[in-house]
């Protein structure tokens, strides 16, 4: 089908129950639907033009689409791919790394950027901490198929003592000897 003011494909289509008139149809191409929003005629079809323009914010080219899944967090190893896909992220720190990405997302779902609604009463651990476990076991995972035993048990102490809270892992190269 055809945008009723131009050539293009209609990728919009919008429909308007009325109750006098009956059904009012609007088929727009991408182009012609944001003039459309752009419009600050009061009409009844305010409530689909904002969830309309919500939808051609979050629009992006193939190209951006595909650069933009090869893109990976440097301490789990996900991809934006595998997030779209499965719809979880792999650690707390993908939030800080895909957040330019996420933000119009979270937008879009829930109207909203910061958290409405309870909290956990207990205290969770810290999202630096947590990063650090990801990437202490990953290290650790490296050293077993390097067949890397000895750092592999290292690395292994340092996120035992991690958990436990009893050292700070952020000094990974001071292991002792003896």
């Amino acid at each position: 089908m055809k945008c009723q003011h131009c050539e293009k494909p209609a990728t919009f289509h919008i429909t308007e129950l009325i109750e006098p008139d009956g059904p009012k149809v609007l088929h727009l191409c991408e182009e012609h639907a944001r003039g459309f929003l752009s419009q600050e005629a009061p009409t009844p079809m305010a409530s689909v033009a904002s969830a309309l323009a919500k939808q051609l914010k979050l629009g992006q080219t193939k190209e951006e689409l595909a650069e933009l899944d090869r893109k990976a967090c440097p301490v789990c190893g996900i991809t934006f791919y595998e997030f779209r896909n499965a719809g979880r992220l792999g650690c707390p720190y993908d939030y800080t790394h895909f957040q330019k990405d996420l933000e119009p997302l979270l937008s879009n779902i829930h109207d909203s950027l910061e958290h409405q609604g309870k909290r956990p009463k207990r205290a969770a651990p810290s999202a630096d901490r947590q990063a650090q476990a990801i990437q202490l076991r990953r290290e650790m995972d490296e050293a077993v198929e390097r067949e890397d035993y000895e750092r592999a048990s290292e690395v292994r102490d340092l996120l035992r003592d991690l958990e436990t809270g009893d050292a700070d892992p952020s000094d990974s190269s001071s292991t002792e000897e003896g």
